[in-house]
């Protein structure tokens, strides 16, 4: 009878009042140009991108459908393979030496020492400048007749050569360029991360008689893996997009061009350069899937060593 009673009981839903209404639409108004934003310049170009890459385009977006051909030609394509391989170069590289500086730099700097902000800003103002500007200051380091390097080699007696033109050196040259580049940024969000850790456990940590080596790798590290994770995404994904410094620093006629393309240069190059749109759309959609596939891989593994405590 009980149940009955309940089944027959039916649920009154109460209708919005004109205040609650009000907030509503200035809720949808505030989210608005974001929404806009994130339609227009995101899912859009990614739609439509999806799309070129299916079809031969010409340089005005006139769509011939050719199905999977822009991707056969892609797996067949050697320079496809060259590139990626100086792009995973790049990432494997920059990635952890990137990381372990930013954060040494944001240890040295959570330390009570005079002058803190002013190192801070020093460490920070690399993230805030435009790259390009960056990429031509660090070109001319490396001149090989006139740059900074090579004379400061040549006073203690060592013999310089062309960085950026050499193909055994140049990629490298380009590594150190990113990861001065981008310490900075990560060392501000691990410094963050740091200053968010209680006292408490190190003043524990100490009590049991625990040095600042053991403190560090027991009690930093362990609390510090959220943000440790959320910077390696980050400077994976920054990685695999890497464009503009290069761009820069190594001209088309160098003869280092070829060991230090990487995929975004490759789709900048058939795209602007040669205008086979459809082609280029599919190398950004491999760049993407492989993004993809390394973040969800990521996330994944993130379970056996990340702490959330």
């Amino acid at each position: 009878m009980g149940d009955m009673t309940k089944s027959n009981v039916k649920t009154v839903k109460r209708k919005a009042t004109r205040r609650e209404k009000k907030e509503w639409v200035a809720a949808y108004i505030f989210i608005a140009p974001l929404v806009i934003g994130l339609l227009v310049f995101y899912i859009y170009p990614f739609i439509q991108n999806f799309w070129f890459s299916f079809n031969d385009v010409n340089r005005f977006n006139i769509t011939t459908f050719t199905g999977l051909e822009n991707y056969k030609n892609l797996i067949k394509d050697k320079e496809l393979f060259q590139t990626l391989g100086n792009t995973l170069k790049y990432v494997v590289i920059t990635v952890p030496v990137g990381l372990a500086l930013s954060i040494l730099i944001a240890t040295l700097l959570n330390t009570k020492i005079r002058g803190t902000s002013i190192y801070r800003t020093i460490y920070f103002l690399p993230s805030v400048t435009m790259s390009v500007a960056i990429a031509l200051v660090w070109k001319w380091i490396y001149n090989g007749e006139f740059g900074i390097l090579n004379s400061i080699l040549g006073f203690f007696g060592i013999e310089g050569q062309n960085w950026l033109s050499n193909p055994k050196t140049a990629l490298y040259m380009v590594m150190i360029v990113g990861i001065w580049m981008t310490v900075g940024y990560n060392m501000i969000i691990l410094l963050a991360g740091m200053q968010g850790i209680s006292r408490s456990y190190y003043e524990a940590a100490a009590i049991d008689g625990a040095g600042p080596f053991k403190r560090f790798f027991s009690i930093t590290i362990p609390m510090l893996t959220p943000t440790i994770f959320f910077v390696m995404i980050t400077s994976i994904i920054s990685g695999f997009q890497v464009f503009d410094t290069i761009y820069m620093m190594i001209p088309k006629t160098s003869l280092a061009y070829e060991s230090t393309q990487t995929l975004v240069m490759m789709f900048y190059r058939y795209a602007f350069d040669y205008g086979q749109k459809g082609y280029a759309a599919a190398i950004a959609i491999f760049i993407f899937a492989i993004i993809m596939l390394v973040t969800i891989f990521q996330f994944i593994m993130q379970k056996k060593w990340v702490n959330y405590d």
